[in-house]
């Protein structure tokens, strides 16, 4: 053990043996006699302070030991002092570099005492100061520890929490029960007990650590034991909670199709698991990793904390230096056919997944969603609508420990569903269900948004709108057959109508200023298009010519919340008429700057911002 038989009489205590726990042990078993000295450094009793005011474990095991060292030396008369200056800020911002250490070295200098350390790089460093070193190889329980026995073959996960007795998730990932595990409700220094074990554990665990460490929160992997220990004001109280995965499959434990083995073999490299929590989506991407590992493929991992159970040829990296994409820099050199992302949870973690895949690696992602296109639309927030197909091209939906469906994403240019007129084609994501190949989603641009369009309420739209359509082409021929007994109409949408007609009885069924055609559509609740039977546009009428002037050009610009239409000087301190399909539908006065501004929101913004993305005509004339 690197220690004396008789102990000598004055000892300097480091931080990593105050956290440690084996001076009391000592005082205790008479290592360390009556009479002595015991010096504890106050630059190591800050550090202490500095990490319990953080929340974090290692400071609230240090002050509890510094504790039991006090009253153990009060019984045993022995001797305990506070030496040393405080470390100034500069020598905290370098404790990570041995600032800390080396004042605490200079004490044991000083006092030409025995430093007492569990730390190995101290020890050397003491030694070659020349400075007598008593040196502790930490003998911390890593295996049975006591939170172990509240789990059997069936405990998915264990909660913790002080004033409550003990609850326990017992079955399969999806089909599970949440029950009490014990009668005793559990006390805080229980809990503080079981905090100590653990972090003592992380400490000198190879296979685990500390993952993550935050004020009031840390994350601890012991094997394959996921803990999650959170402190006030984080939380309302001391709680542990301990997940353990109990089970592992391959993918052939699935119910899945050769077609999507095929797939995953071949041409998926952009893959998203899908589900809520607690449905598998981690057993799954396991699974899925193994799959290429065994078709010969080079597989690496980002998770934090690392928790999935994947073959020992797989290396699991975390965050290196708390940054993702630090680790996937390193990653790229590394040069992996596959990468496993789980879980995949803030904007930063979407865009590295993107960097990766658009950078030529297969990629994996685990995400958190209550349906499969959710997990698209989370993509959606933070790429551009015609990457998502390049960085994502198959979903797999898990519920309840099942594959319950399967997309996949192509980029088509098409009219999207719904529409009619031509002109509105533009870029689609077309999201279909993979084994039946039926179009489930579109995805597009309409406006300034991006919209995720479900086909099969289209389609039942479509369907429930044919009896309706009938009738509403009945009643607005019974109106138009007023003025053309030849009139012929086309129902294009819910609120929208083409009429053909006489050409001769056009300037009639407009009216003067459009105000008849605008009576007709409020009677009917319809746009009405009125296109001559011969072919072409509707012109305005001599007569409304004359009324409304000449007419001018103008230009058009969009901004975030309004519609400015630009003229030139001649329209200054005038009136100006707008028509839309022949139709009036403002005038105005223009301003000394020959602008008109028009709020996308008003009905008239919502008319001329739609009009200019159809063919319909908007003219201006000068009144």
């Amino acid at each position: 053990m690197g220690i004396f038989q008789k102990v000598p009489n004055t000892l300097v205590l480091d931080t990593s043996i105050i956290i440690d726990g084996r001076v009391s042990t000592m005082i205790t078993s008479g290592e360390i006699p009556e009479g002595s000295e015991i010096i504890v450094p106050v630059a190591a009793l800050d550090e202490l302070q500095a990490q319990a005011s953080k929340h974090r474990e290692e400071g609230f095991v240090g002050l509890e030991e510094l504790t039991a060292i006090r009253e153990l030396s009060n019984e045993k008369k022995i001797k305990i002092s506070f030496e040393g200056a405080r470390p100034s800020i500069e020598d905290i911002r370098l404790a990570r570099s041995g600032r800390i250490d080396a004042l605490i070295r200079d004490i044991a200098k000083t006092r030409n005492a025995v430093l007492v350390t569990a730390d190995y790089v101290q020890a050397l460093v003491g030694k070659a100061e020349g400075i007598e070193v008593i040196h502790h190889r930490s003998e911390v329980k890593t295996s049975g520890l006591q939170f172990e026995r509240y789990f059997d073959e069936q405990t998915l996960s264990v909660h913790f929490k002080e004033g409550v007795v003990p609850y326990a998730k017992k079955g399969l990932p999806g089909n599970f029960d949440y029950m009490p595990i014990s009668e005793e409700i559990i006390q805080r220094q229980e809990l503080e007990r079981l905090a100590k074990e653990i972090a003592e554990a992380a400490r000198v665990i190879s296979y685990g650590g500390v993952e993550i460490s935050r004020n009031g929160a840390s994350v601890v992997q012991l094997g394959s034991y996921r803990i999650a220990i959170a402190r006030p004001p984080f939380s309302d109280g001391l709680e542990i909670t301990i997940v353990r995965p109990i089970v592992k499959l391959s993918l052939s434990d699935y119910s899945i199709s050769e077609k999507l083995i095929q797939r995953l073999a071949t041409k998926a490299e952009g893959v998203i698991i899908a589900g809520p929590p607690g449905s598998g989506k981690s057993t799954l991407a396991s699974s899925i990793a193994d799959f290429y590992f065994e078709k010969g493929k080079v597989v690496k991992t980002f998770e934090s904390p690392k928790d999935l159970q994947v073959s020992k040829g797989i290396t699991q990296y975390g965050a290196l230096e708390g940054d993702f994409e630090k680790t996937a820099e390193i990653l790229l050199l590394v040069r992996p056919d596959y990468t496993i992302f789980d879980e995949v949870r803030k904007t930063r973690d979407f865009q590295i997944f993107a960097d990766m895949r658009l950078s030529g690696v297969g990629m994996v992602g685990v995400v958190h969603a209550s349906d499969p296109v959710n997990a698209v639309q989370r993509f959606m927030s933070r790429l551009e609508l015609g990457m998502i197909p390049h960085v994502v091209d198959t979903v797999i939906f898990v519920r309840a420990g099942r594959i319950e469906k399967v997309l996949e994403l192509n980029l088509v240019v098409k009219v999207p569903s719904g529409m009619n007129e031509p002109d509105l084609a533009r870029p689609v994501v077309e999201v279909r269900e993979f084994e039946s190949g039926n179009l489930a989603y579109e995805i597009y641009t309409f406006g300034e948004e991006n919209v995720v369009i479900p086909i099969e309420e289209i389609s039942k739209e479509r369907r429930s709108s044919t009896g309706v359509e009938k009738l509403a082409e009945q009643r607005i021929l019974q109106v138009f057959r007023k003025y053309d007994h030849q009139a012929q109409v086309r129902v294009l949408s819910g609120s929208r109508a083409e009429v053909l007609l006489d050409e001769a009885v056009i300037p009639r069924v407009i009216g003067r200023g459009g105000t008849q055609i605008k009576e007709i559509e409020d009677a009917l609740s319809m746009r009405i298009d009125i296109r001559p039977r011969d072919g072409g546009t509707a012109r305005p009428t001599d007569e409304e010519r004359a009324e409304s002037g000449k007419e001018i050009d103008f230009d058009f610009r969009e901004k975030a919340n309004s519609i400015e239409l630009l003229f030139g000087p001649e329209a200054v301190d005038r009136e100006v008429r707008l028509f839309i399909a022949n139709q009036p539908v403002l005038t105005s006065r223009i301003n000394q700057k020959s602008r008109l501004k028009v709020s996308k929101k008003s009905d008239i913004g919502r008319k001329l911002s739609f009009a200019f993305r159809s063919p319909d005509p908007i003219k201006a004339y000068l009144l």
